[in-house]
């Protein structure tokens, strides 16, 4: 497959864009003939340049993965990528996105997405996490759980349960010693004459 992000421009740069890959003729103004996009060390932020224009650019990780398709007679759909970044080419003086993901989606019902769509982490506490990796190892080694946790108190385990003494059948305690019997037991018997 091939690598493929997202590249989002503003709308006076995506012009600029479509009329140069548009005009494939040599007379094309060499003022928008160049497109450069260079990122700094960090690999998130850099910028991005049309002719000798300059913009800030940002390479964020999208909420979903979103997939890409080519066709070559309009009726097979062909997947191609599994995109899961966009490039923000920002105009001057517009705010850097907060964070390393794009907050919304790519379309409009995408937006707030993480936080609409997906569940929270849950908050786990590490000594608790410890307590039960230590005690799964015990396990695992042929030991047991020496302690555990009931109503947020630490308390030793119980010991098995004792033996109950044999027990009076409940069909005999309740019915005199005579086995409750249904409708459906009298028609598998034969019918005495």
């Amino acid at each position: 497959m091939e690598e493929q992000f997202i590249l989002r421009v503003p709308q006076s740069v995506s012009e600029r864009i479509e009329r140069l890959l548009n005009d494939s003729s040599a007379s094309s103004s060499s003022e928008d003939a160049s497109l450069d996009l260079s990122f700094t060390e960090d690999g998130r932020s850099g910028t991005f340049q049309i002719g000798n224009e300059k913009f800030s650019a940002s390479l964020l990780d999208l909420p979903t993965v979103v997939e890409s398709y080519k066709t070559y007679d309009d009726n097979v759909l062909i997947k191609t990528a599994d995109i899961g970044q966009i490039i923000m080419v920002r105009e001057e003086g517009d705010p850097a996105p907060e964070g390393i993901e794009c907050k919304h989606g790519l379309t409009p019902p995408m937006r707030d997405a993480r936080k609409r769509r997906f569940r929270r982490e849950p908050d786990l506490n590490p000594e608790l996490v410890q307590r039960v990796e230590k005690d799964l190892l015990n396990i695992m080694s042929g030991g047991t759980v020496e302690n555990h946790i009931h109503g947020g108190e630490r308390v030793k385990a119980n010991p098995a349960p004792a033996p109950k003494p044999d027990a009076i059948p409940v069909e005999a305690a309740v019915n005199n010693g005579e086995v409750e019997r249904s409708d459906s037991d009298d028609s598998l018997e034969p019918e005495e004459n």
